[in-house]
Parts: C-alpha cells; structure tokens; sequence
C-alpha cells in the first residue's frame, strides 16, 4: 500500500499532465490523493516540491557514497556516485521525463532544477578539493572537474530524457564518459607549480560532452607537473 506522501505525488503528476502545471493547485492535488490540505503541507513544503521529492535523498547518498573513498578510489566513488544520480531517474521512468517536460516549459522550475544540479556540483567539487589537497590549486582543477563530470551526466540523462535511447543504452553511455574523463583527469591529480600560470575555462552545462572535455582538456594542460 503506497504512503500518503506516495499518493500526493502520483496525484500531482497525473495532474500536471491533465491539466498544465500552472492550472494545478495545491487542493486540487490533495482533493486527488484524498488527502485534506493540512497533510499536504506536512509532506512538502509548496507544490514545486512535489515535483523533486527526492533530491535531498539523492545528494545525501551522493555524500555517503564519496564518503567511502579511499585516496586510491576517489576517481571511482566520484564514477558512481554520479551513477547513483542517473539509476535514480531511471528508476523513475515516465515521471522523470514529464518532469523534464515541466521543466522545459516552468520557468520556476527550470531554475529548481538548476539548482539542484549545482548542489550536485558543490558536492562533487567540495569531495574533489580535499581529495587533491584542498590548495588554492586544487580548487579550479576540482571546479572544473567537478563541472565535466556532472555535464557528462546530464548529456546522457538528456538524451535518455527526451527518449533517444533506452535504459541499457543509457547506462552503457555512461560508463563510457566516465572511463573517458577518468582517463582524462587521472594524471592530472597532482599539486600544481605555484609559478604557473592559473588557466579559467567557463563550461555551460548544455554544451555536448566532447566539446566540455576539448574545453577541460586545454585548460588542464597547464596543471601538467613535471
């Protein structure tokens, strides 16, 4: 038997589709679960909630997994731990992909989804950074790689989303990027000269994944030590 807060978010979803998003209120998704407005409330905070009800479930198993890392199996905690990001909207299947629709058209919530994935970011980045040694070096070597690995993710995720390949096809994408942004950053771990000149590159995180590692790739030559 499915909980109340499992109920609430069927019934807004299927909402959603009926009826858009915006037409949706929040007594129309209690009224649907059979549920009064109070519970609703106590189960998420606004209706915009209901449309990622686990994120703070999936950070947090982010941080458990990288927890586990050792020095010599850092690159691989980070691998999957953002396996565990892409096996969660999997798992979701077609709520995954109506909320990418929403998405698309909310602009209240593309800019949630934004920031999810930046706290994605953060995550990775602030696990990266003490990894290589927490220096003024190693903090735009962690933001970028930080940033690659989470585009890399969200190129296969996309596709997934929009239905260009299915499940299998999607997970073996992505051990594929992730074998090759190891494989790019694997040597690219030590501390940098402190003469050498610091390199900037700005990465969007709609770019294709070849061009963010062309971009991570150049800048990174500059961390090369000798």
């Amino acid at each position: 038997m499915s909980s109340t807060r499992d109920r609430l978010i069927e019934a807004a979803f299927a909402l959603f589709e009926e009826r858009g998003y915006e037409a949706t209120t929040v007594d129309d998704v209690a009224e649907r679960a059979g549920v009064g407005r109070t519970t609703f409330f106590r189960a998420f905070r606004s209706k915009e909630d209901v449309i990622f009800p686990d994120h703070a479930a999936v950070v947090g198993a982010i941080e458990d997994r990288l927890a586990t890392a050792t020095d010599t199996t850092a690159l691989l905690a980070v691998t999957e731990a953002a396996r565990l990001v892409l096996l969660h909207y999997l798992h979701e299947g077609a709520r995954a992909r109506t909320r990418y629709g929403l998405t698309r058209s909310v602009p209240a919530l593309r800019a949630r989804e934004i920031a999810g994935q930046q706290r994605y970011q953060r995550t990775f980045r602030g696990f990266l950074h003490e990894w290589m040694g927490g220096t003024a070096a190693s903090a735009l070597r962690a933001e970028l790689m930080a940033n690659a690995v989470v585009t890399a993710h969200n190129h296969v995720l996309r596709r997934w989303l929009r239905a260009e390949i299915g499940d299998a096809v999607a997970q073996k994408e992505f051990d594929t990027a992730m074998g090759y942004l190891t494989q790019l950053f694997e040597d690219q771990t030590g501390e940098r000269k402190q003469d050498e000149p610091a390199a900037v590159v700005v990465v969007r995180t709609d770019s294709n994944l070849a061009s963010v590692a062309d971009a991570v790739r150049t800048a990174l030559e500059g961390f090369r030590t000798t």
